[in-house]
């Protein structure tokens, strides 16, 4: 393997990243780091054109007296038994334009399913993620990261509750017009709640009155005899007319 990438960061910064095993393991593309372990190992999901393997393992950085850096990898299928491993070489140097290329040389052994896959597919796949590497690696900075890298606040910095025992502030009388005012306030909406309280449902919940019968009375009585007067004089009035024509 021999790939080159080229990034518009100095290599001083490059090598302040490379030294930090923290620093690494954060540039590395989608690792997710174990809790618990050394910066570098976990699990990292690697798709492979329409393919996914998701491996666990470690990542390791060496700095060799020649100024390279040596990169030594070893990780294990997640969902089955294939292996990969990796024995990389970094090389930095520096560009006219103030950046930095980094040749990457070396070796990488696989089997499983890594071992069936098309090896053009394989080759992109760890250009792809050499080159997102190296581009995290150069943005990289002293004190990036997660907030549990920043140092906790001081106890003389924390700010001191009251105590719970301390006595209840004084409370002034209030002048003799806003007490009158309150007291009113007070009065009106006691009473507005208690109208609202004893006020019968409305809507498709208030009750339904039952039916009341109609008593005889004298209205009744003389009912019938105007309508049967005023069919009498519409009779008339129209045979008077007939007997005009």
């Amino acid at each position: 393997m021999e790939h080159q990438v080229y990034v518009p960061a100095p290599a001083s910064r490059l090598r302040a990243a490379l030294a930090d095993p923290a620093r690494v393991a954060r540039a590395v593309p989608g690792l997710q780091q174990d809790p618990s372990a050394e910066p570098g190992t976990g699990r990292l999901k690697v798709r492979i054109g329409s393919h996914s393997i998701t491996y666990r393992g470690s990542l390791r950085v060496t700095a060799r007296a020649d100024g390279s850096y040596a990169v030594d990898g070893d990780a294990g299928e997640a969902r089955g038994t294939g292996t990969v491993k990796l024995a990389l070489t970094l090389r930095l140097a520096a560009t006219d334009e103030g950046g930095s290329t980094v040749t990457v040389t070396g070796t990488a052994s696989a089997d499983g399913r890594l071992a069936e896959l098309p090896a053009d597919a394989v080759e992109s796949a760890a250009t792809r993620l050499l080159n997102r590497f190296v581009e995290a690696l150069a943005e990289e900075t002293p004190g990036s990261g997660s907030a549990s890298d920043e140092p906790p606040p001081s106890v003389f910095e924390t700010e001191v509750p009251p105590p719970s025992l301390a006595p209840d502030p004084v409370e002034e009388p209030l002048p003799e017009i806003f007490a009158e005012a309150a007291h009113a306030r007070r009065t009106m909406i006691g009473r507005s709640a208690e109208e609202v309280d004893h006020a019968p449902p409305r809507g498709r919940y208030a009750p339904v009155p039952a039916p009341q019968t109609v008593a005889a009375n004298s209205a009744l009585r003389w009912a019938a005899p105007a309508a049967a007067l005023a069919l009498a004089s519409a009779i008339v009035v129209t045979r008077a007319l007939r007997r005009r024509r």
